[in-house]
Protein backbone atom coordinates (compact mmCIF):
# COMPACT_ATOMS: atom_id res chain seq x y z
CA UNK A 1 0.00 0.00 0.00
CA UNK A 2 1.36 3.38 -1.04
CA UNK A 3 1.09 5.78 1.92
CA UNK A 4 1.96 8.77 -0.22
CA UNK A 5 -1.56 8.68 -1.68
CA UNK A 6 -3.87 8.44 1.41
CA UNK A 7 -5.01 11.28 3.54
CA UNK A 8 -6.92 11.27 6.87
CA UNK A 9 -10.47 12.45 6.67
CA UNK A 10 -12.52 13.14 9.78
CA UNK A 11 -16.34 12.79 9.56
CA UNK A 12 -17.83 15.40 7.22
CA UNK A 13 -14.53 16.22 5.66
CA UNK A 14 -14.34 16.70 1.91
CA UNK A 15 -11.52 16.70 -0.53
CA UNK A 16 -10.71 19.99 -2.05
CA UNK A 17 -8.69 20.64 -5.14
CA UNK A 18 -5.51 22.38 -4.27
CA UNK A 19 -3.93 25.14 -6.15
CA UNK A 20 -0.70 23.90 -7.55
CA UNK A 21 2.29 26.00 -6.93
CA UNK A 22 3.75 27.93 -9.79
CA UNK A 23 6.87 26.80 -11.49
CA UNK A 24 10.20 27.28 -9.84
CA UNK A 25 10.75 30.30 -12.01
CA UNK A 26 7.51 31.89 -10.84
CA UNK A 27 8.38 31.01 -7.25
CA UNK A 28 11.70 32.78 -7.64
CA UNK A 29 9.81 35.91 -8.81
CA UNK A 30 6.98 36.32 -6.24
CA UNK A 31 6.28 39.87 -7.29
CA UNK A 32 5.21 38.73 -10.79
CA UNK A 33 1.43 38.65 -11.00
CA UNK A 34 -0.39 35.89 -12.80
CA UNK A 35 -3.24 33.42 -12.40
CA UNK A 36 -2.51 30.27 -10.42
CA UNK A 37 -2.75 26.86 -12.11
CA UNK A 38 -4.83 24.10 -10.52
CA UNK A 39 -3.82 20.50 -10.57
CA UNK A 40 -4.71 17.22 -8.87
CA UNK A 41 -3.07 15.87 -5.76
CA UNK A 42 0.68 15.64 -5.89
CA UNK A 43 2.12 12.30 -4.84
CA UNK A 44 3.81 12.51 -1.39
CA UNK A 45 1.91 15.64 -0.38
CA UNK A 46 0.23 16.00 3.02
CA UNK A 47 -3.57 15.47 3.14
CA UNK A 48 -5.79 18.29 2.05
CA UNK A 49 -7.22 20.64 4.66
CA UNK A 50 -10.72 20.03 6.03
CA UNK A 51 -13.66 21.63 4.34
CA UNK A 52 -14.80 24.70 6.11
CA UNK A 53 -11.32 25.69 7.29
CA UNK A 54 -10.64 29.41 7.21
CA UNK A 55 -9.31 30.76 3.93
CA UNK A 56 -5.64 31.43 3.55
CA UNK A 57 -4.51 34.88 4.50
CA UNK A 58 -3.84 37.30 1.71
CA UNK A 59 -0.21 37.55 0.71
CA UNK A 60 1.59 40.09 2.83
CA UNK A 61 5.00 41.59 3.07
CA UNK A 62 6.28 38.58 5.11
CA UNK A 63 8.23 35.88 3.23
CA UNK A 64 6.44 32.55 2.58
CA UNK A 65 7.00 29.65 5.01
CA UNK A 66 8.92 26.50 4.15
CA UNK A 67 7.34 24.21 1.59
CA UNK A 68 5.70 20.98 2.93
CA UNK A 69 5.55 19.16 -0.39
CA UNK A 70 8.33 16.81 0.59
CA UNK A 71 6.58 15.44 3.71
CA UNK A 72 4.97 12.01 3.54
CA UNK A 73 2.39 10.58 5.95
CA UNK A 74 4.72 7.83 7.29
CA UNK A 75 7.49 10.35 7.70
CA UNK A 76 5.22 12.71 9.59
CA UNK A 77 3.62 10.07 11.84
CA UNK A 78 6.98 8.48 12.54
CA UNK A 79 8.15 11.65 14.25
CA UNK A 80 5.12 11.85 16.59
CA UNK A 81 5.99 10.67 20.15
CA UNK A 82 2.52 9.18 20.63
CA UNK A 83 1.75 5.57 19.74
CA UNK A 84 0.11 5.38 16.30
CA UNK A 85 -1.30 2.45 14.37
CA UNK A 86 -3.23 2.54 11.08
CA UNK A 87 -5.64 -0.29 10.26
CA UNK A 88 -7.97 -0.82 7.31
CA UNK A 89 -10.84 -3.02 6.32
CA UNK A 90 -13.59 -4.65 8.37
CA UNK A 91 -11.15 -7.04 10.02
CA UNK A 92 -8.75 -4.20 10.91
CA UNK A 93 -5.70 -5.33 8.98
CA UNK A 94 -2.54 -3.62 10.05
CA UNK A 95 -1.22 -1.03 7.63
CA UNK A 96 1.29 0.90 9.66
CA UNK A 97 2.74 1.44 13.17
CA UNK A 98 5.16 4.21 14.05
CA UNK A 99 8.45 3.86 15.87
CA UNK A 100 6.96 4.90 19.22
CA UNK A 101 4.42 2.06 18.98
CA UNK A 102 7.14 -0.44 18.14
CA UNK A 103 9.26 0.82 21.03
CA UNK A 104 6.51 -0.09 23.48
CA UNK A 105 4.97 -3.24 22.00
CA UNK A 106 7.73 -4.45 19.74
CA UNK A 107 7.92 -4.58 15.92
CA UNK A 108 4.77 -5.42 13.98
CA UNK A 109 4.33 -6.73 10.42
CA UNK A 110 1.63 -5.21 8.19
CA UNK A 111 -1.11 -7.16 6.51
CA UNK A 112 -2.42 -9.37 9.33
CA UNK A 113 -5.70 -8.71 11.18
CA UNK A 114 -5.39 -6.71 14.40
CA UNK A 115 -6.52 -9.67 16.52
CA UNK A 116 -3.36 -11.51 15.42
CA UNK A 117 -0.90 -8.72 14.74
CA UNK A 118 -1.89 -6.39 17.60
CA UNK A 119 -2.94 -8.64 20.52
CA UNK A 120 -2.42 -5.76 22.94
CA UNK A 121 -5.40 -3.95 21.41
CA UNK A 122 -7.57 -7.00 22.09
CA UNK A 123 -6.35 -7.12 25.71
CA UNK A 124 -7.19 -3.45 26.11
CA UNK A 125 -10.70 -4.00 24.75
CA UNK A 126 -10.22 -1.73 21.73
CA UNK A 127 -11.36 -4.10 18.97
CA UNK A 128 -15.11 -3.61 19.69
CA UNK A 129 -14.45 0.10 19.91
CA UNK A 130 -12.84 0.08 16.47
CA UNK A 131 -15.89 -1.73 15.08
CA UNK A 132 -18.05 1.07 16.45
CA UNK A 133 -15.81 3.66 14.80
CA UNK A 134 -16.17 1.97 11.42
CA UNK A 135 -19.96 1.74 11.77
CA UNK A 136 -20.60 5.24 13.09
CA UNK A 137 -17.80 7.18 11.44
CA UNK A 138 -17.19 8.96 14.75
CA UNK A 139 -14.09 8.84 16.94
CA UNK A 140 -14.11 6.99 20.27
CA UNK A 141 -11.81 7.40 23.26
CA UNK A 142 -10.89 5.27 26.27
CA UNK A 143 -8.94 6.92 29.04
CA UNK A 144 -6.06 5.86 31.23
CA UNK A 145 -5.62 2.23 30.23
CA UNK A 146 -2.77 0.42 31.91
CA UNK A 147 -0.19 -0.81 29.41
CA UNK A 148 2.63 -3.24 30.12
CA UNK A 149 5.45 -2.74 27.61
CA UNK A 150 6.65 -5.85 25.79
CA UNK A 151 10.14 -4.48 25.25
CA UNK A 152 13.05 -4.31 27.66
CA UNK A 153 15.60 -1.64 28.51
CA UNK A 154 19.17 -1.72 29.77
CA UNK A 155 17.78 -1.95 33.31
CA UNK A 156 15.36 -4.77 32.51
CA UNK A 157 11.71 -4.79 31.61
CA UNK A 158 10.14 -1.37 31.21
CA UNK A 159 7.67 -0.25 33.83
CA UNK A 160 3.94 -0.28 33.06
CA UNK A 161 2.42 3.01 31.97
CA UNK A 162 -0.99 4.51 31.28
CA UNK A 163 -2.23 5.61 27.88
CA UNK A 164 -5.37 7.27 26.57
CA UNK A 165 -6.44 5.68 23.27
CA UNK A 166 -8.41 7.53 20.60
CA UNK A 167 -9.73 5.64 17.58
CA UNK A 168 -10.60 7.91 14.63
CA UNK A 169 -12.10 6.96 11.24
CA UNK A 170 -9.90 7.19 8.12
CA UNK A 171 -10.58 7.25 4.40
CA UNK A 172 -7.43 5.79 2.90
CA UNK A 173 -8.50 6.45 -0.71
CA UNK A 174 -7.04 3.14 -1.98
CA UNK A 175 -7.99 -0.49 -1.80
CA UNK A 176 -9.82 -3.18 -3.66
CA UNK A 177 -13.24 -2.07 -2.52
CA UNK A 178 -15.05 0.54 -0.48
CA UNK A 179 -14.63 -1.46 2.74
CA UNK A 180 -10.88 -1.62 2.25
CA UNK A 181 -10.71 2.16 1.80
CA UNK A 182 -12.16 2.68 5.27
CA UNK A 183 -9.80 2.42 8.18
CA UNK A 184 -9.08 3.41 11.77
CA UNK A 185 -6.28 5.53 13.16
CA UNK A 186 -5.33 4.43 16.69
CA UNK A 187 -3.67 7.27 18.59
CA UNK A 188 -2.35 6.62 22.14
CA UNK A 189 -0.95 9.41 24.28
CA UNK A 190 1.10 8.71 27.39
CA UNK A 191 -0.78 9.92 30.50
CA UNK A 192 1.29 8.05 33.07
CA UNK A 193 2.38 11.24 34.83
CA UNK A 194 -1.19 12.50 35.06
CA UNK A 195 -2.50 9.17 36.37
CA UNK A 196 0.24 8.92 38.96
CA UNK A 197 -0.34 12.52 40.02
CA UNK A 198 -4.07 11.83 40.36
CA UNK A 199 -3.35 8.72 42.41
CA UNK A 200 -1.00 10.66 44.68
CA UNK A 201 -3.72 13.27 45.11
CA UNK A 202 -6.31 10.61 45.97
CA UNK A 203 -3.92 9.01 48.45
CA UNK A 204 -3.28 12.40 50.03
CA UNK A 205 -7.03 13.04 50.27
CA UNK A 206 -7.52 9.63 51.86
CA UNK A 207 -4.84 10.38 54.45
CA UNK A 208 -6.35 13.78 55.17
CA UNK A 209 -9.80 12.28 55.54
CA UNK A 210 -8.50 9.57 57.85
CA UNK A 211 -6.82 12.26 59.94
CA UNK A 212 -10.01 14.34 59.99
CA UNK A 213 -12.15 11.34 60.98
CA UNK A 214 -9.60 10.44 63.66
CA UNK A 215 -9.84 13.99 65.00
CA UNK A 216 -13.64 13.78 64.95
CA UNK A 217 -13.71 10.44 66.74
CA UNK A 218 -11.14 11.59 69.31
CA UNK A 219 -13.51 14.39 70.28
CA UNK A 220 -16.32 11.87 70.85
CA UNK A 221 -16.50 9.56 73.88
CA UNK A 222 -14.05 6.71 73.51
CA UNK A 223 -16.27 4.57 75.73
CA UNK A 224 -19.78 5.41 76.87
CA UNK A 225 -20.52 5.49 80.57
CA UNK A 226 -22.97 2.73 81.45
CA UNK A 227 -25.52 3.79 84.07
CA UNK A 228 -26.94 1.31 86.57
CA UNK A 229 -30.53 1.61 85.36
CA UNK A 230 -30.06 2.12 81.61
CA UNK A 231 -28.48 0.28 78.72
CA UNK A 232 -26.94 2.73 76.27
CA UNK A 233 -25.18 2.50 72.91
CA UNK A 234 -24.25 5.01 70.21
CA UNK A 235 -22.99 4.96 66.64
CA UNK A 236 -21.27 7.66 64.60
CA UNK A 237 -20.78 7.47 60.82
CA UNK A 238 -18.85 10.20 58.97
CA UNK A 239 -20.57 11.33 55.78
CA UNK A 240 -19.19 11.44 52.24
CA UNK A 241 -15.67 10.71 51.06
CA UNK A 242 -14.15 14.16 51.31
CA UNK A 243 -11.90 15.37 54.10
CA UNK A 244 -14.51 17.70 55.62
CA UNK A 245 -15.97 15.86 58.60
CA UNK A 246 -19.04 17.23 60.30
CA UNK A 247 -19.86 18.38 63.82
CA UNK A 248 -22.19 15.60 65.06
CA UNK A 249 -21.61 14.58 68.68
CA UNK A 250 -23.17 12.72 71.59
CA UNK A 251 -22.40 11.92 75.21
CA UNK A 252 -23.65 10.01 78.26
CA UNK A 253 -22.91 11.52 81.68
CA UNK A 254 -23.68 9.89 85.05
CA UNK A 255 -24.85 12.60 87.43
CA UNK A 256 -24.98 10.58 90.63
CA UNK A 257 -27.88 9.28 92.73
CA UNK A 258 -28.82 7.06 89.75
CA UNK A 259 -29.53 9.98 87.43
CA UNK A 260 -28.06 10.08 83.90
CA UNK A 261 -27.67 12.90 81.36
CA UNK A 262 -27.89 12.07 77.66
CA UNK A 263 -26.93 14.61 75.04
CA UNK A 264 -26.71 14.75 71.27
CA UNK A 265 -25.95 17.70 69.01
CA UNK A 266 -24.95 18.85 65.56
CA UNK A 267 -22.75 21.81 64.64
CA UNK A 268 -23.78 23.14 61.25
CA UNK A 269 -21.17 23.07 58.51
CA UNK A 270 -18.24 20.77 57.88
CA UNK A 271 -14.53 20.79 58.36
CA UNK A 272 -12.05 21.09 61.17
CA UNK A 273 -13.68 24.29 62.42
CA UNK A 274 -17.03 22.58 62.93
CA UNK A 275 -15.29 19.68 64.68
CA UNK A 276 -13.40 22.10 66.94
CA UNK A 277 -16.61 23.91 67.93
CA UNK A 278 -18.21 20.54 68.58
CA UNK A 279 -15.36 19.54 70.88
CA UNK A 280 -15.68 22.76 72.87
CA UNK A 281 -19.45 22.38 73.24
CA UNK A 282 -19.14 18.77 74.35
CA UNK A 283 -16.55 19.73 76.98
CA UNK A 284 -18.79 22.56 78.18
CA UNK A 285 -21.80 20.24 78.45
CA UNK A 286 -19.85 17.86 80.67
CA UNK A 287 -18.79 20.76 82.89
CA UNK A 288 -22.32 22.16 83.15
CA UNK A 289 -23.70 18.69 83.80
CA UNK A 290 -21.56 18.43 86.93
CA UNK A 291 -23.55 21.34 88.31
CA UNK A 292 -26.63 19.07 88.06
CA UNK A 293 -28.74 21.85 86.56
CA UNK A 294 -32.12 21.36 84.91
CA UNK A 295 -31.86 20.71 81.14
CA UNK A 296 -33.13 24.14 80.09
CA UNK A 297 -30.54 25.88 82.28
CA UNK A 298 -27.76 23.81 80.71
CA UNK A 299 -28.91 24.87 77.22
CA UNK A 300 -29.16 28.47 78.37
CA UNK A 301 -25.50 28.40 79.38
CA UNK A 302 -24.53 26.62 76.16
CA UNK A 303 -26.37 29.23 74.11
CA UNK A 304 -24.20 32.03 75.45
CA UNK A 305 -21.03 29.97 75.13
CA UNK A 306 -21.76 29.02 71.51
CA UNK A 307 -22.06 32.69 70.56
CA UNK A 308 -18.72 33.41 72.26
CA UNK A 309 -16.93 30.50 70.58
CA UNK A 310 -17.98 31.44 67.04
CA UNK A 311 -20.94 33.66 66.25
CA UNK A 312 -21.06 32.27 62.69
CA UNK A 313 -21.51 28.65 63.81
CA UNK A 314 -25.00 27.43 64.60
CA UNK A 315 -25.52 24.24 66.59
CA UNK A 316 -28.53 22.18 67.60
CA UNK A 317 -28.65 20.12 70.77
CA UNK A 318 -30.89 17.98 72.96
CA UNK A 319 -30.02 17.58 76.64
CA UNK A 320 -32.04 15.02 78.60
CA UNK A 321 -31.87 13.67 82.15
CA UNK A 322 -33.25 10.31 83.26
CA UNK A 323 -34.21 9.83 86.91
CA UNK A 324 -35.13 6.22 87.73
CA UNK A 325 -37.02 7.32 90.83
CA UNK A 326 -39.35 9.45 88.72
CA UNK A 327 -39.55 7.13 85.70
CA UNK A 328 -39.38 10.09 83.32
CA UNK A 329 -37.02 11.64 80.80
CA UNK A 330 -36.74 15.41 81.34
CA UNK A 331 -35.30 17.22 78.34
CA UNK A 332 -34.72 20.55 76.62
CA UNK A 333 -34.12 21.04 72.90
CA UNK A 334 -32.29 23.80 71.04
CA UNK A 335 -33.51 23.46 67.46
CA UNK A 336 -32.91 19.71 67.41
CA UNK A 337 -35.09 16.93 66.04
CA UNK A 338 -37.50 15.34 68.54
CA UNK A 339 -36.59 12.42 70.77
CA UNK A 340 -38.52 9.25 69.93
CA UNK A 341 -39.77 7.14 72.84
CA UNK A 342 -41.14 3.61 72.49
CA UNK A 343 -43.39 2.45 75.29
CA UNK A 344 -43.32 -1.15 76.57
CA UNK A 345 -46.37 -1.91 74.40
CA UNK A 346 -44.49 -0.84 71.23
CA UNK A 347 -46.18 2.54 70.75
CA UNK A 348 -43.76 5.21 69.49
CA UNK A 349 -44.34 8.90 70.17
CA UNK A 350 -42.31 12.07 69.75
CA UNK A 351 -41.07 14.32 72.51
CA UNK A 352 -41.76 17.28 70.23
CA UNK A 353 -42.37 20.12 72.68
CA UNK A 354 -40.85 22.40 73.75
CA UNK A 355 -38.21 23.21 71.13
CA UNK A 356 -36.22 26.43 71.19
CA UNK A 357 -33.96 27.97 68.52
CA UNK A 358 -30.46 26.60 67.85
CA UNK A 359 -27.54 27.42 70.11
CA UNK A 360 -25.74 30.65 69.34
CA UNK A 361 -28.83 32.64 68.34
CA UNK A 362 -29.31 34.24 71.76
CA UNK A 363 -32.31 36.05 73.17
CA UNK A 364 -34.39 32.96 73.99
CA UNK A 365 -35.41 31.41 77.29
CA UNK A 366 -35.31 27.65 76.95
CA UNK A 367 -37.79 25.48 78.82
CA UNK A 368 -37.83 21.82 79.83
CA UNK A 369 -40.36 19.14 78.95
CA UNK A 370 -40.69 15.52 80.02
CA UNK A 371 -41.88 12.16 78.71
CA UNK A 372 -42.44 8.89 80.57
CA UNK A 373 -39.61 6.36 80.38
CA UNK A 374 -40.79 3.44 82.45
CA UNK A 375 -39.15 0.01 82.73
CA UNK A 376 -39.40 -1.72 79.36
CA UNK A 377 -39.33 1.54 77.39
CA UNK A 378 -36.65 2.71 74.91
CA UNK A 379 -35.68 6.05 73.39
CA UNK A 380 -33.55 7.19 70.46
CA UNK A 381 -31.71 10.49 69.99
CA UNK A 382 -30.29 11.22 66.54
CA UNK A 383 -28.95 13.89 64.20
CA UNK A 384 -30.50 15.08 60.95
CA UNK A 385 -28.13 12.99 58.81
CA UNK A 386 -30.16 9.91 59.75
CA UNK A 387 -33.51 11.21 58.47
CA UNK A 388 -32.83 14.10 56.09
CA UNK A 389 -32.91 13.48 52.33
CA UNK A 390 -32.68 16.02 49.54
CA UNK A 391 -35.76 14.68 47.76
CA UNK A 392 -38.21 14.71 50.70
CA UNK A 393 -39.32 16.65 53.73
CA UNK A 394 -37.28 15.95 56.85
CA UNK A 395 -40.34 14.92 58.85
CA UNK A 396 -41.03 12.20 56.30
CA UNK A 397 -37.67 10.82 57.38
CA UNK A 398 -38.68 11.16 61.05
CA UNK A 399 -41.87 9.20 60.27
CA UNK A 400 -39.77 6.50 58.59
CA UNK A 401 -37.56 6.37 61.69
CA UNK A 402 -40.66 6.00 63.89
CA UNK A 403 -41.76 3.02 61.83
CA UNK A 404 -38.31 1.42 61.97
CA UNK A 405 -37.96 2.11 65.71
CA UNK A 406 -41.32 0.48 66.44
CA UNK A 407 -40.05 -2.82 65.07
CA UNK A 408 -36.40 -2.65 66.18
CA UNK A 409 -35.41 -5.22 68.80
CA UNK A 410 -32.23 -6.42 70.45
CA UNK A 411 -29.54 -4.67 72.45
CA UNK A 412 -29.04 -0.89 72.09
CA UNK A 413 -26.08 -1.45 69.74
CA UNK A 414 -28.08 -3.84 67.58
CA UNK A 415 -30.91 -1.32 67.48
CA UNK A 416 -28.49 1.42 66.36
CA UNK A 417 -27.29 -0.74 63.49
CA UNK A 418 -30.81 -1.74 62.47
CA UNK A 419 -32.07 1.84 62.45
CA UNK A 420 -29.16 2.96 60.28
CA UNK A 421 -29.78 0.15 57.80
CA UNK A 422 -33.54 0.74 57.79
CA UNK A 423 -33.03 4.41 56.91
CA UNK A 424 -30.72 3.50 54.01
CA UNK A 425 -27.52 5.02 55.40
CA UNK A 426 -24.39 3.67 53.66
CA UNK A 427 -20.72 4.55 53.53
CA UNK A 428 -21.49 6.87 50.60
CA UNK A 429 -24.04 8.86 52.63
CA UNK A 430 -23.37 12.58 52.18
CA UNK A 431 -23.98 13.68 55.80
CA UNK A 432 -22.67 12.65 59.18
CA UNK A 433 -24.94 10.45 61.29
CA UNK A 434 -25.01 10.08 65.07
CA UNK A 435 -27.49 7.79 66.83
CA UNK A 436 -27.90 7.25 70.59
CA UNK A 437 -30.24 4.49 71.82
CA UNK A 438 -31.15 3.92 75.46
CA UNK A 439 -33.23 1.20 77.09
CA UNK A 440 -34.76 1.12 80.55
CA UNK A 441 -34.97 -2.64 81.01
CA UNK A 442 -37.80 -4.27 82.92
CA UNK A 443 -35.97 -6.38 85.48
CA UNK A 444 -37.27 -9.74 86.60
CA UNK A 445 -35.95 -12.67 88.59
CA UNK A 446 -32.50 -12.31 90.05
CA UNK A 447 -31.94 -8.87 88.47
CA UNK A 448 -35.04 -7.54 90.20
CA UNK A 449 -33.61 -8.61 93.58
CA UNK A 450 -30.61 -6.33 92.97
CA UNK A 451 -32.70 -3.16 92.60
CA UNK A 452 -34.65 -1.96 95.63
CA UNK A 453 -36.07 1.32 96.92
CA UNK A 454 -37.17 2.38 100.39
CA UNK A 455 -38.39 5.80 101.53
CA UNK A 456 -39.35 7.47 104.81
CA UNK A 457 -41.17 10.76 105.32
CA UNK A 458 -39.47 12.90 107.99
CA UNK A 459 -41.81 15.07 110.02
CA UNK A 460 -39.09 16.93 111.91
CA UNK A 461 -38.56 17.22 115.63
CA UNK A 462 -36.13 15.46 117.90
CA UNK A 463 -37.46 12.05 116.87
CA UNK A 464 -36.57 12.49 113.18
CA UNK A 465 -32.88 11.58 113.42
CA UNK A 466 -33.35 8.45 115.60
CA UNK A 467 -36.22 7.27 113.33
CA UNK A 468 -34.06 7.79 110.26
CA UNK A 469 -31.17 5.79 111.75
CA UNK A 470 -33.44 2.96 112.82
CA UNK A 471 -35.10 2.89 109.41
CA UNK A 472 -31.76 2.82 107.58
CA UNK A 473 -30.36 0.11 109.83
CA UNK A 474 -33.37 -2.14 109.27
CA UNK A 475 -33.48 -1.63 105.51
CA UNK A 476 -29.76 -2.22 105.00
CA UNK A 477 -29.92 -5.35 107.15
CA UNK A 478 -32.82 -6.65 105.04
CA UNK A 479 -30.72 -6.08 101.94
CA UNK A 480 -28.05 -8.31 103.53
CA UNK A 481 -25.24 -5.81 103.35
CA UNK A 482 -22.11 -6.55 105.38
CA UNK A 483 -21.85 -4.96 108.81
CA UNK A 484 -19.19 -2.38 107.88
CA UNK A 485 -21.20 -1.10 104.90
CA UNK A 486 -24.36 -1.06 106.97
CA UNK A 487 -22.65 1.01 109.68
CA UNK A 488 -21.33 3.48 107.10
CA UNK A 489 -24.80 3.75 105.58
CA UNK A 490 -26.39 4.47 108.96
CA UNK A 491 -23.73 7.11 109.71
CA UNK A 492 -24.26 8.81 106.34
CA UNK A 493 -28.02 8.77 106.87
CA UNK A 494 -27.62 10.39 110.29
CA UNK A 495 -25.39 13.18 108.94
CA UNK A 496 -27.64 13.93 105.93
CA UNK A 497 -30.78 14.02 108.03
CA UNK A 498 -29.11 16.19 110.66
CA UNK A 499 -27.98 18.62 107.97
CA UNK A 500 -31.52 18.79 106.59
CA UNK A 501 -33.07 19.30 110.01
CA UNK A 502 -30.67 22.13 110.80
CA UNK A 503 -30.60 23.96 107.46
CA UNK A 504 -33.69 22.78 105.59
CA UNK A 505 -37.42 23.17 105.81
CA UNK A 506 -40.27 20.67 105.53
CA UNK A 507 -41.27 18.54 103.72
CA UNK A 508 -38.33 16.22 104.32
CA UNK A 509 -37.84 12.75 102.94
CA UNK A 510 -35.22 10.01 103.25
CA UNK A 511 -34.75 7.63 100.31
CA UNK A 512 -32.53 4.53 100.25
CA UNK A 513 -31.85 2.82 96.97
CA UNK A 514 -29.66 -0.04 95.92
CA UNK A 515 -28.64 -1.09 92.43
CA UNK A 516 -26.43 -3.91 91.25
CA UNK A 517 -23.37 -1.71 91.81
CA UNK A 518 -24.02 0.86 94.53
CA UNK A 519 -25.99 2.04 97.55
CA UNK A 520 -27.56 5.49 97.25
CA UNK A 521 -28.76 7.56 100.21
CA UNK A 522 -30.68 10.76 99.48
CA UNK A 523 -32.44 13.35 101.65
CA UNK A 524 -34.73 16.03 100.21
CA UNK A 525 -36.23 19.10 101.87
CA UNK A 526 -38.00 22.32 100.97
CA UNK A 527 -35.03 24.73 101.18
CA UNK A 528 -33.11 25.44 97.96
CA UNK A 529 -29.84 26.48 99.61
CA UNK A 530 -27.22 23.95 98.48
CA UNK A 531 -24.69 22.80 101.07
CA UNK A 532 -20.99 23.01 100.40
CA UNK A 533 -18.02 21.40 101.97
CA UNK A 534 -15.96 23.74 104.17
CA UNK A 535 -13.10 23.47 106.61
CA UNK A 536 -14.35 23.55 110.19
CA UNK A 537 -12.18 25.17 112.84
CA UNK A 538 -11.26 23.13 115.94
CA UNK A 539 -13.58 25.21 118.14
CA UNK A 540 -16.58 24.95 115.77
CA UNK A 541 -19.46 22.81 116.99
CA UNK A 542 -20.96 22.38 113.50
CA UNK A 543 -19.88 22.27 109.86
CA UNK A 544 -18.36 18.81 109.78
CA UNK A 545 -21.30 16.80 108.45
CA UNK A 546 -20.61 17.22 104.73
CA UNK A 547 -16.89 16.63 105.32
CA UNK A 548 -17.72 13.35 107.02
CA UNK A 549 -19.97 12.37 104.11
CA UNK A 550 -17.23 13.21 101.57
CA UNK A 551 -14.74 11.12 103.55
CA UNK A 552 -16.73 7.92 103.99
CA UNK A 553 -18.74 7.85 100.73
CA UNK A 554 -17.59 7.06 97.21
CA UNK A 555 -19.18 10.29 95.99
CA UNK A 556 -21.70 12.90 97.08
CA UNK A 557 -23.56 15.84 95.62
CA UNK A 558 -26.57 18.09 95.76
CA UNK A 559 -29.05 19.62 93.36
CA UNK A 560 -32.15 21.76 93.33
CA UNK A 561 -35.41 19.92 92.79
CA UNK A 562 -37.97 21.10 90.18
CA UNK A 563 -40.70 21.95 92.67
CA UNK A 564 -38.39 24.01 94.88
CA UNK A 565 -36.06 22.70 97.51
CA UNK A 566 -32.99 20.52 97.22
CA UNK A 567 -31.71 16.98 97.35
CA UNK A 568 -28.44 15.96 99.02
CA UNK A 569 -27.12 12.48 98.28
CA UNK A 570 -24.16 10.15 98.68
CA UNK A 571 -23.15 6.80 97.16
CA UNK A 572 -21.27 3.73 98.36
CA UNK A 573 -19.79 1.20 95.96
CA UNK A 574 -20.97 -2.31 96.78
CA UNK A 575 -18.48 -5.05 97.60
CA UNK A 576 -17.84 -7.49 94.79
CA UNK A 577 -19.88 -10.24 96.38
CA UNK A 578 -23.00 -8.07 96.40
CA UNK A 579 -22.78 -7.08 92.72
CA UNK A 580 -24.50 -8.77 89.82
CA UNK A 581 -23.09 -12.07 88.71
Amino acid sequence: MNFTRWSARLPGAQRRARTDRTTSTAAAQPAQAGPARTAGPVPGAVPAARAGSPPAAAPGPHPAGPALDGLTAPGLLGRVPALIAVLHGPDHRLAYVNDAYSAVFGPRHPGAPARDSLPELAELGLLPLMDQVLRSGKPRTVKSRRVTPATTTDRGRARPGYYTFTCSPLDLGTGAGPDEQRGVLVFASDVTDQVQAAERLRASERRQREAAVTLQRSLLPQQLEQPDDLRVAATYLPGGKDTAVGGDWYDVITLGAGRTALVIGDVMGRGVRAAAVMGQLRTAVRAYARLDLPPHEVLQLLDGLAAEIDATQIATCVYAVHDPNEGRLVYASAGHLPILVRDPDGTVHRAAEPIGPPLGTGGWLHTSGSVPLTPGASAVLYTDGLVERRSEDIYEGVAALEHAFAGATGSPQVMCDRLIRALGVTQEHDDDVAVLVLQHPARTGHDAELFHNAALELLGGVEAAPRARAFASGVLASWRFPTDLRDLGVLATSELVANSLQHGTPPMRLRLRRTDRRLIIEVTDGDDHLPRRRRAEPADEAGRGISIIATIASSWGSRRTPGGGKAVWCEFALPTGHRRG
